[in-house]
């Protein structure tokens, strides 16, 4: 699980160091795709996307909880082991996305660029995106602990539209969710041995 980690950690930090996000390549192109969303905008769409990424948690908190309470519920130990398994996965996506956020400080899209005008101005930094590691944690692991085409449809039809949103929304950059979702199929595969 160490090396699961430790190979996730230096890819992030070898792809994004700090100094990259200066005008290079990479945000030339995050800043092409954000402007190309912000004007294409719909209230509906709007909407949709403000939805997801403020109700992204019961997603989140509510898989391994209904997991878990089916399990007791129905005395299955193998559903209550993978609810440890998906809330042990996207927990653990929380905190290496956390300890990233304070190693690189890349600011929001709409601080490092005044042309982007976000739907809303949330705080924190933007590299990576907690909600897009969090969400593919989630999915990931239910889809390994469940490897059913009706399971791994619906999570990851979930994490990506969330994770679509934090671009819409102008929140985040393409390589913010990039990177939150390697984070979060990484901390699935790391918390694998939990898996019943």
């Amino acid at each position: 699980m160490r090396n699961n980690i430790t190979r996730i950690l230096f890819f992030l930090l070898l792809i994004c160091p700090g100094s990259a996000f200066a005008q290079g390549p990479a945000q030339r192109f995050d800043d092409r795709v954000l402007m190309d969303l912000q004007n294409n905008r719909t209230p509906l769409q709007t909407d949709i996307g403000l939805f997801l990424s403020k109700n992204y948690l019961y997603g989140d908190v509510g898989i391994p909880a209904g997991m878990f309470i089916g399990g007791v519920i129905d005395h299955n130990q193998a559903l209550r082991q993978n609810s440890l398994f998906v809330a042990s996965s996207t927990a653990f996506s929380y905190g290496i996305t956390f300890l990233i956020k304070t190693i690189v400080k890349r600011p929001r899209p709409f601080i490092q660029n005044i042309n982007l005008v976000p739907v809303y101005r949330a705080g924190d930094y933007s590299f990576p995106s907690g909600h897009t590691s969090s969400t593919f944690a989630t999915a990931t692991a239910l889809s390994m602990a469940y490897p059913k085409w009706y399971i791994i449809a619906p999570v990851f039809l979930w994490a990506g539209a969330t994770s679509y949103s934090r671009m819409y929304l102008g929140e985040h950059y393409p390589t913010d969710v990039g990177a939150g979702a390697v984070i979060g199929v990484g901390s699935a595969l790391s918390m694998s041995f939990l898996k019943k």
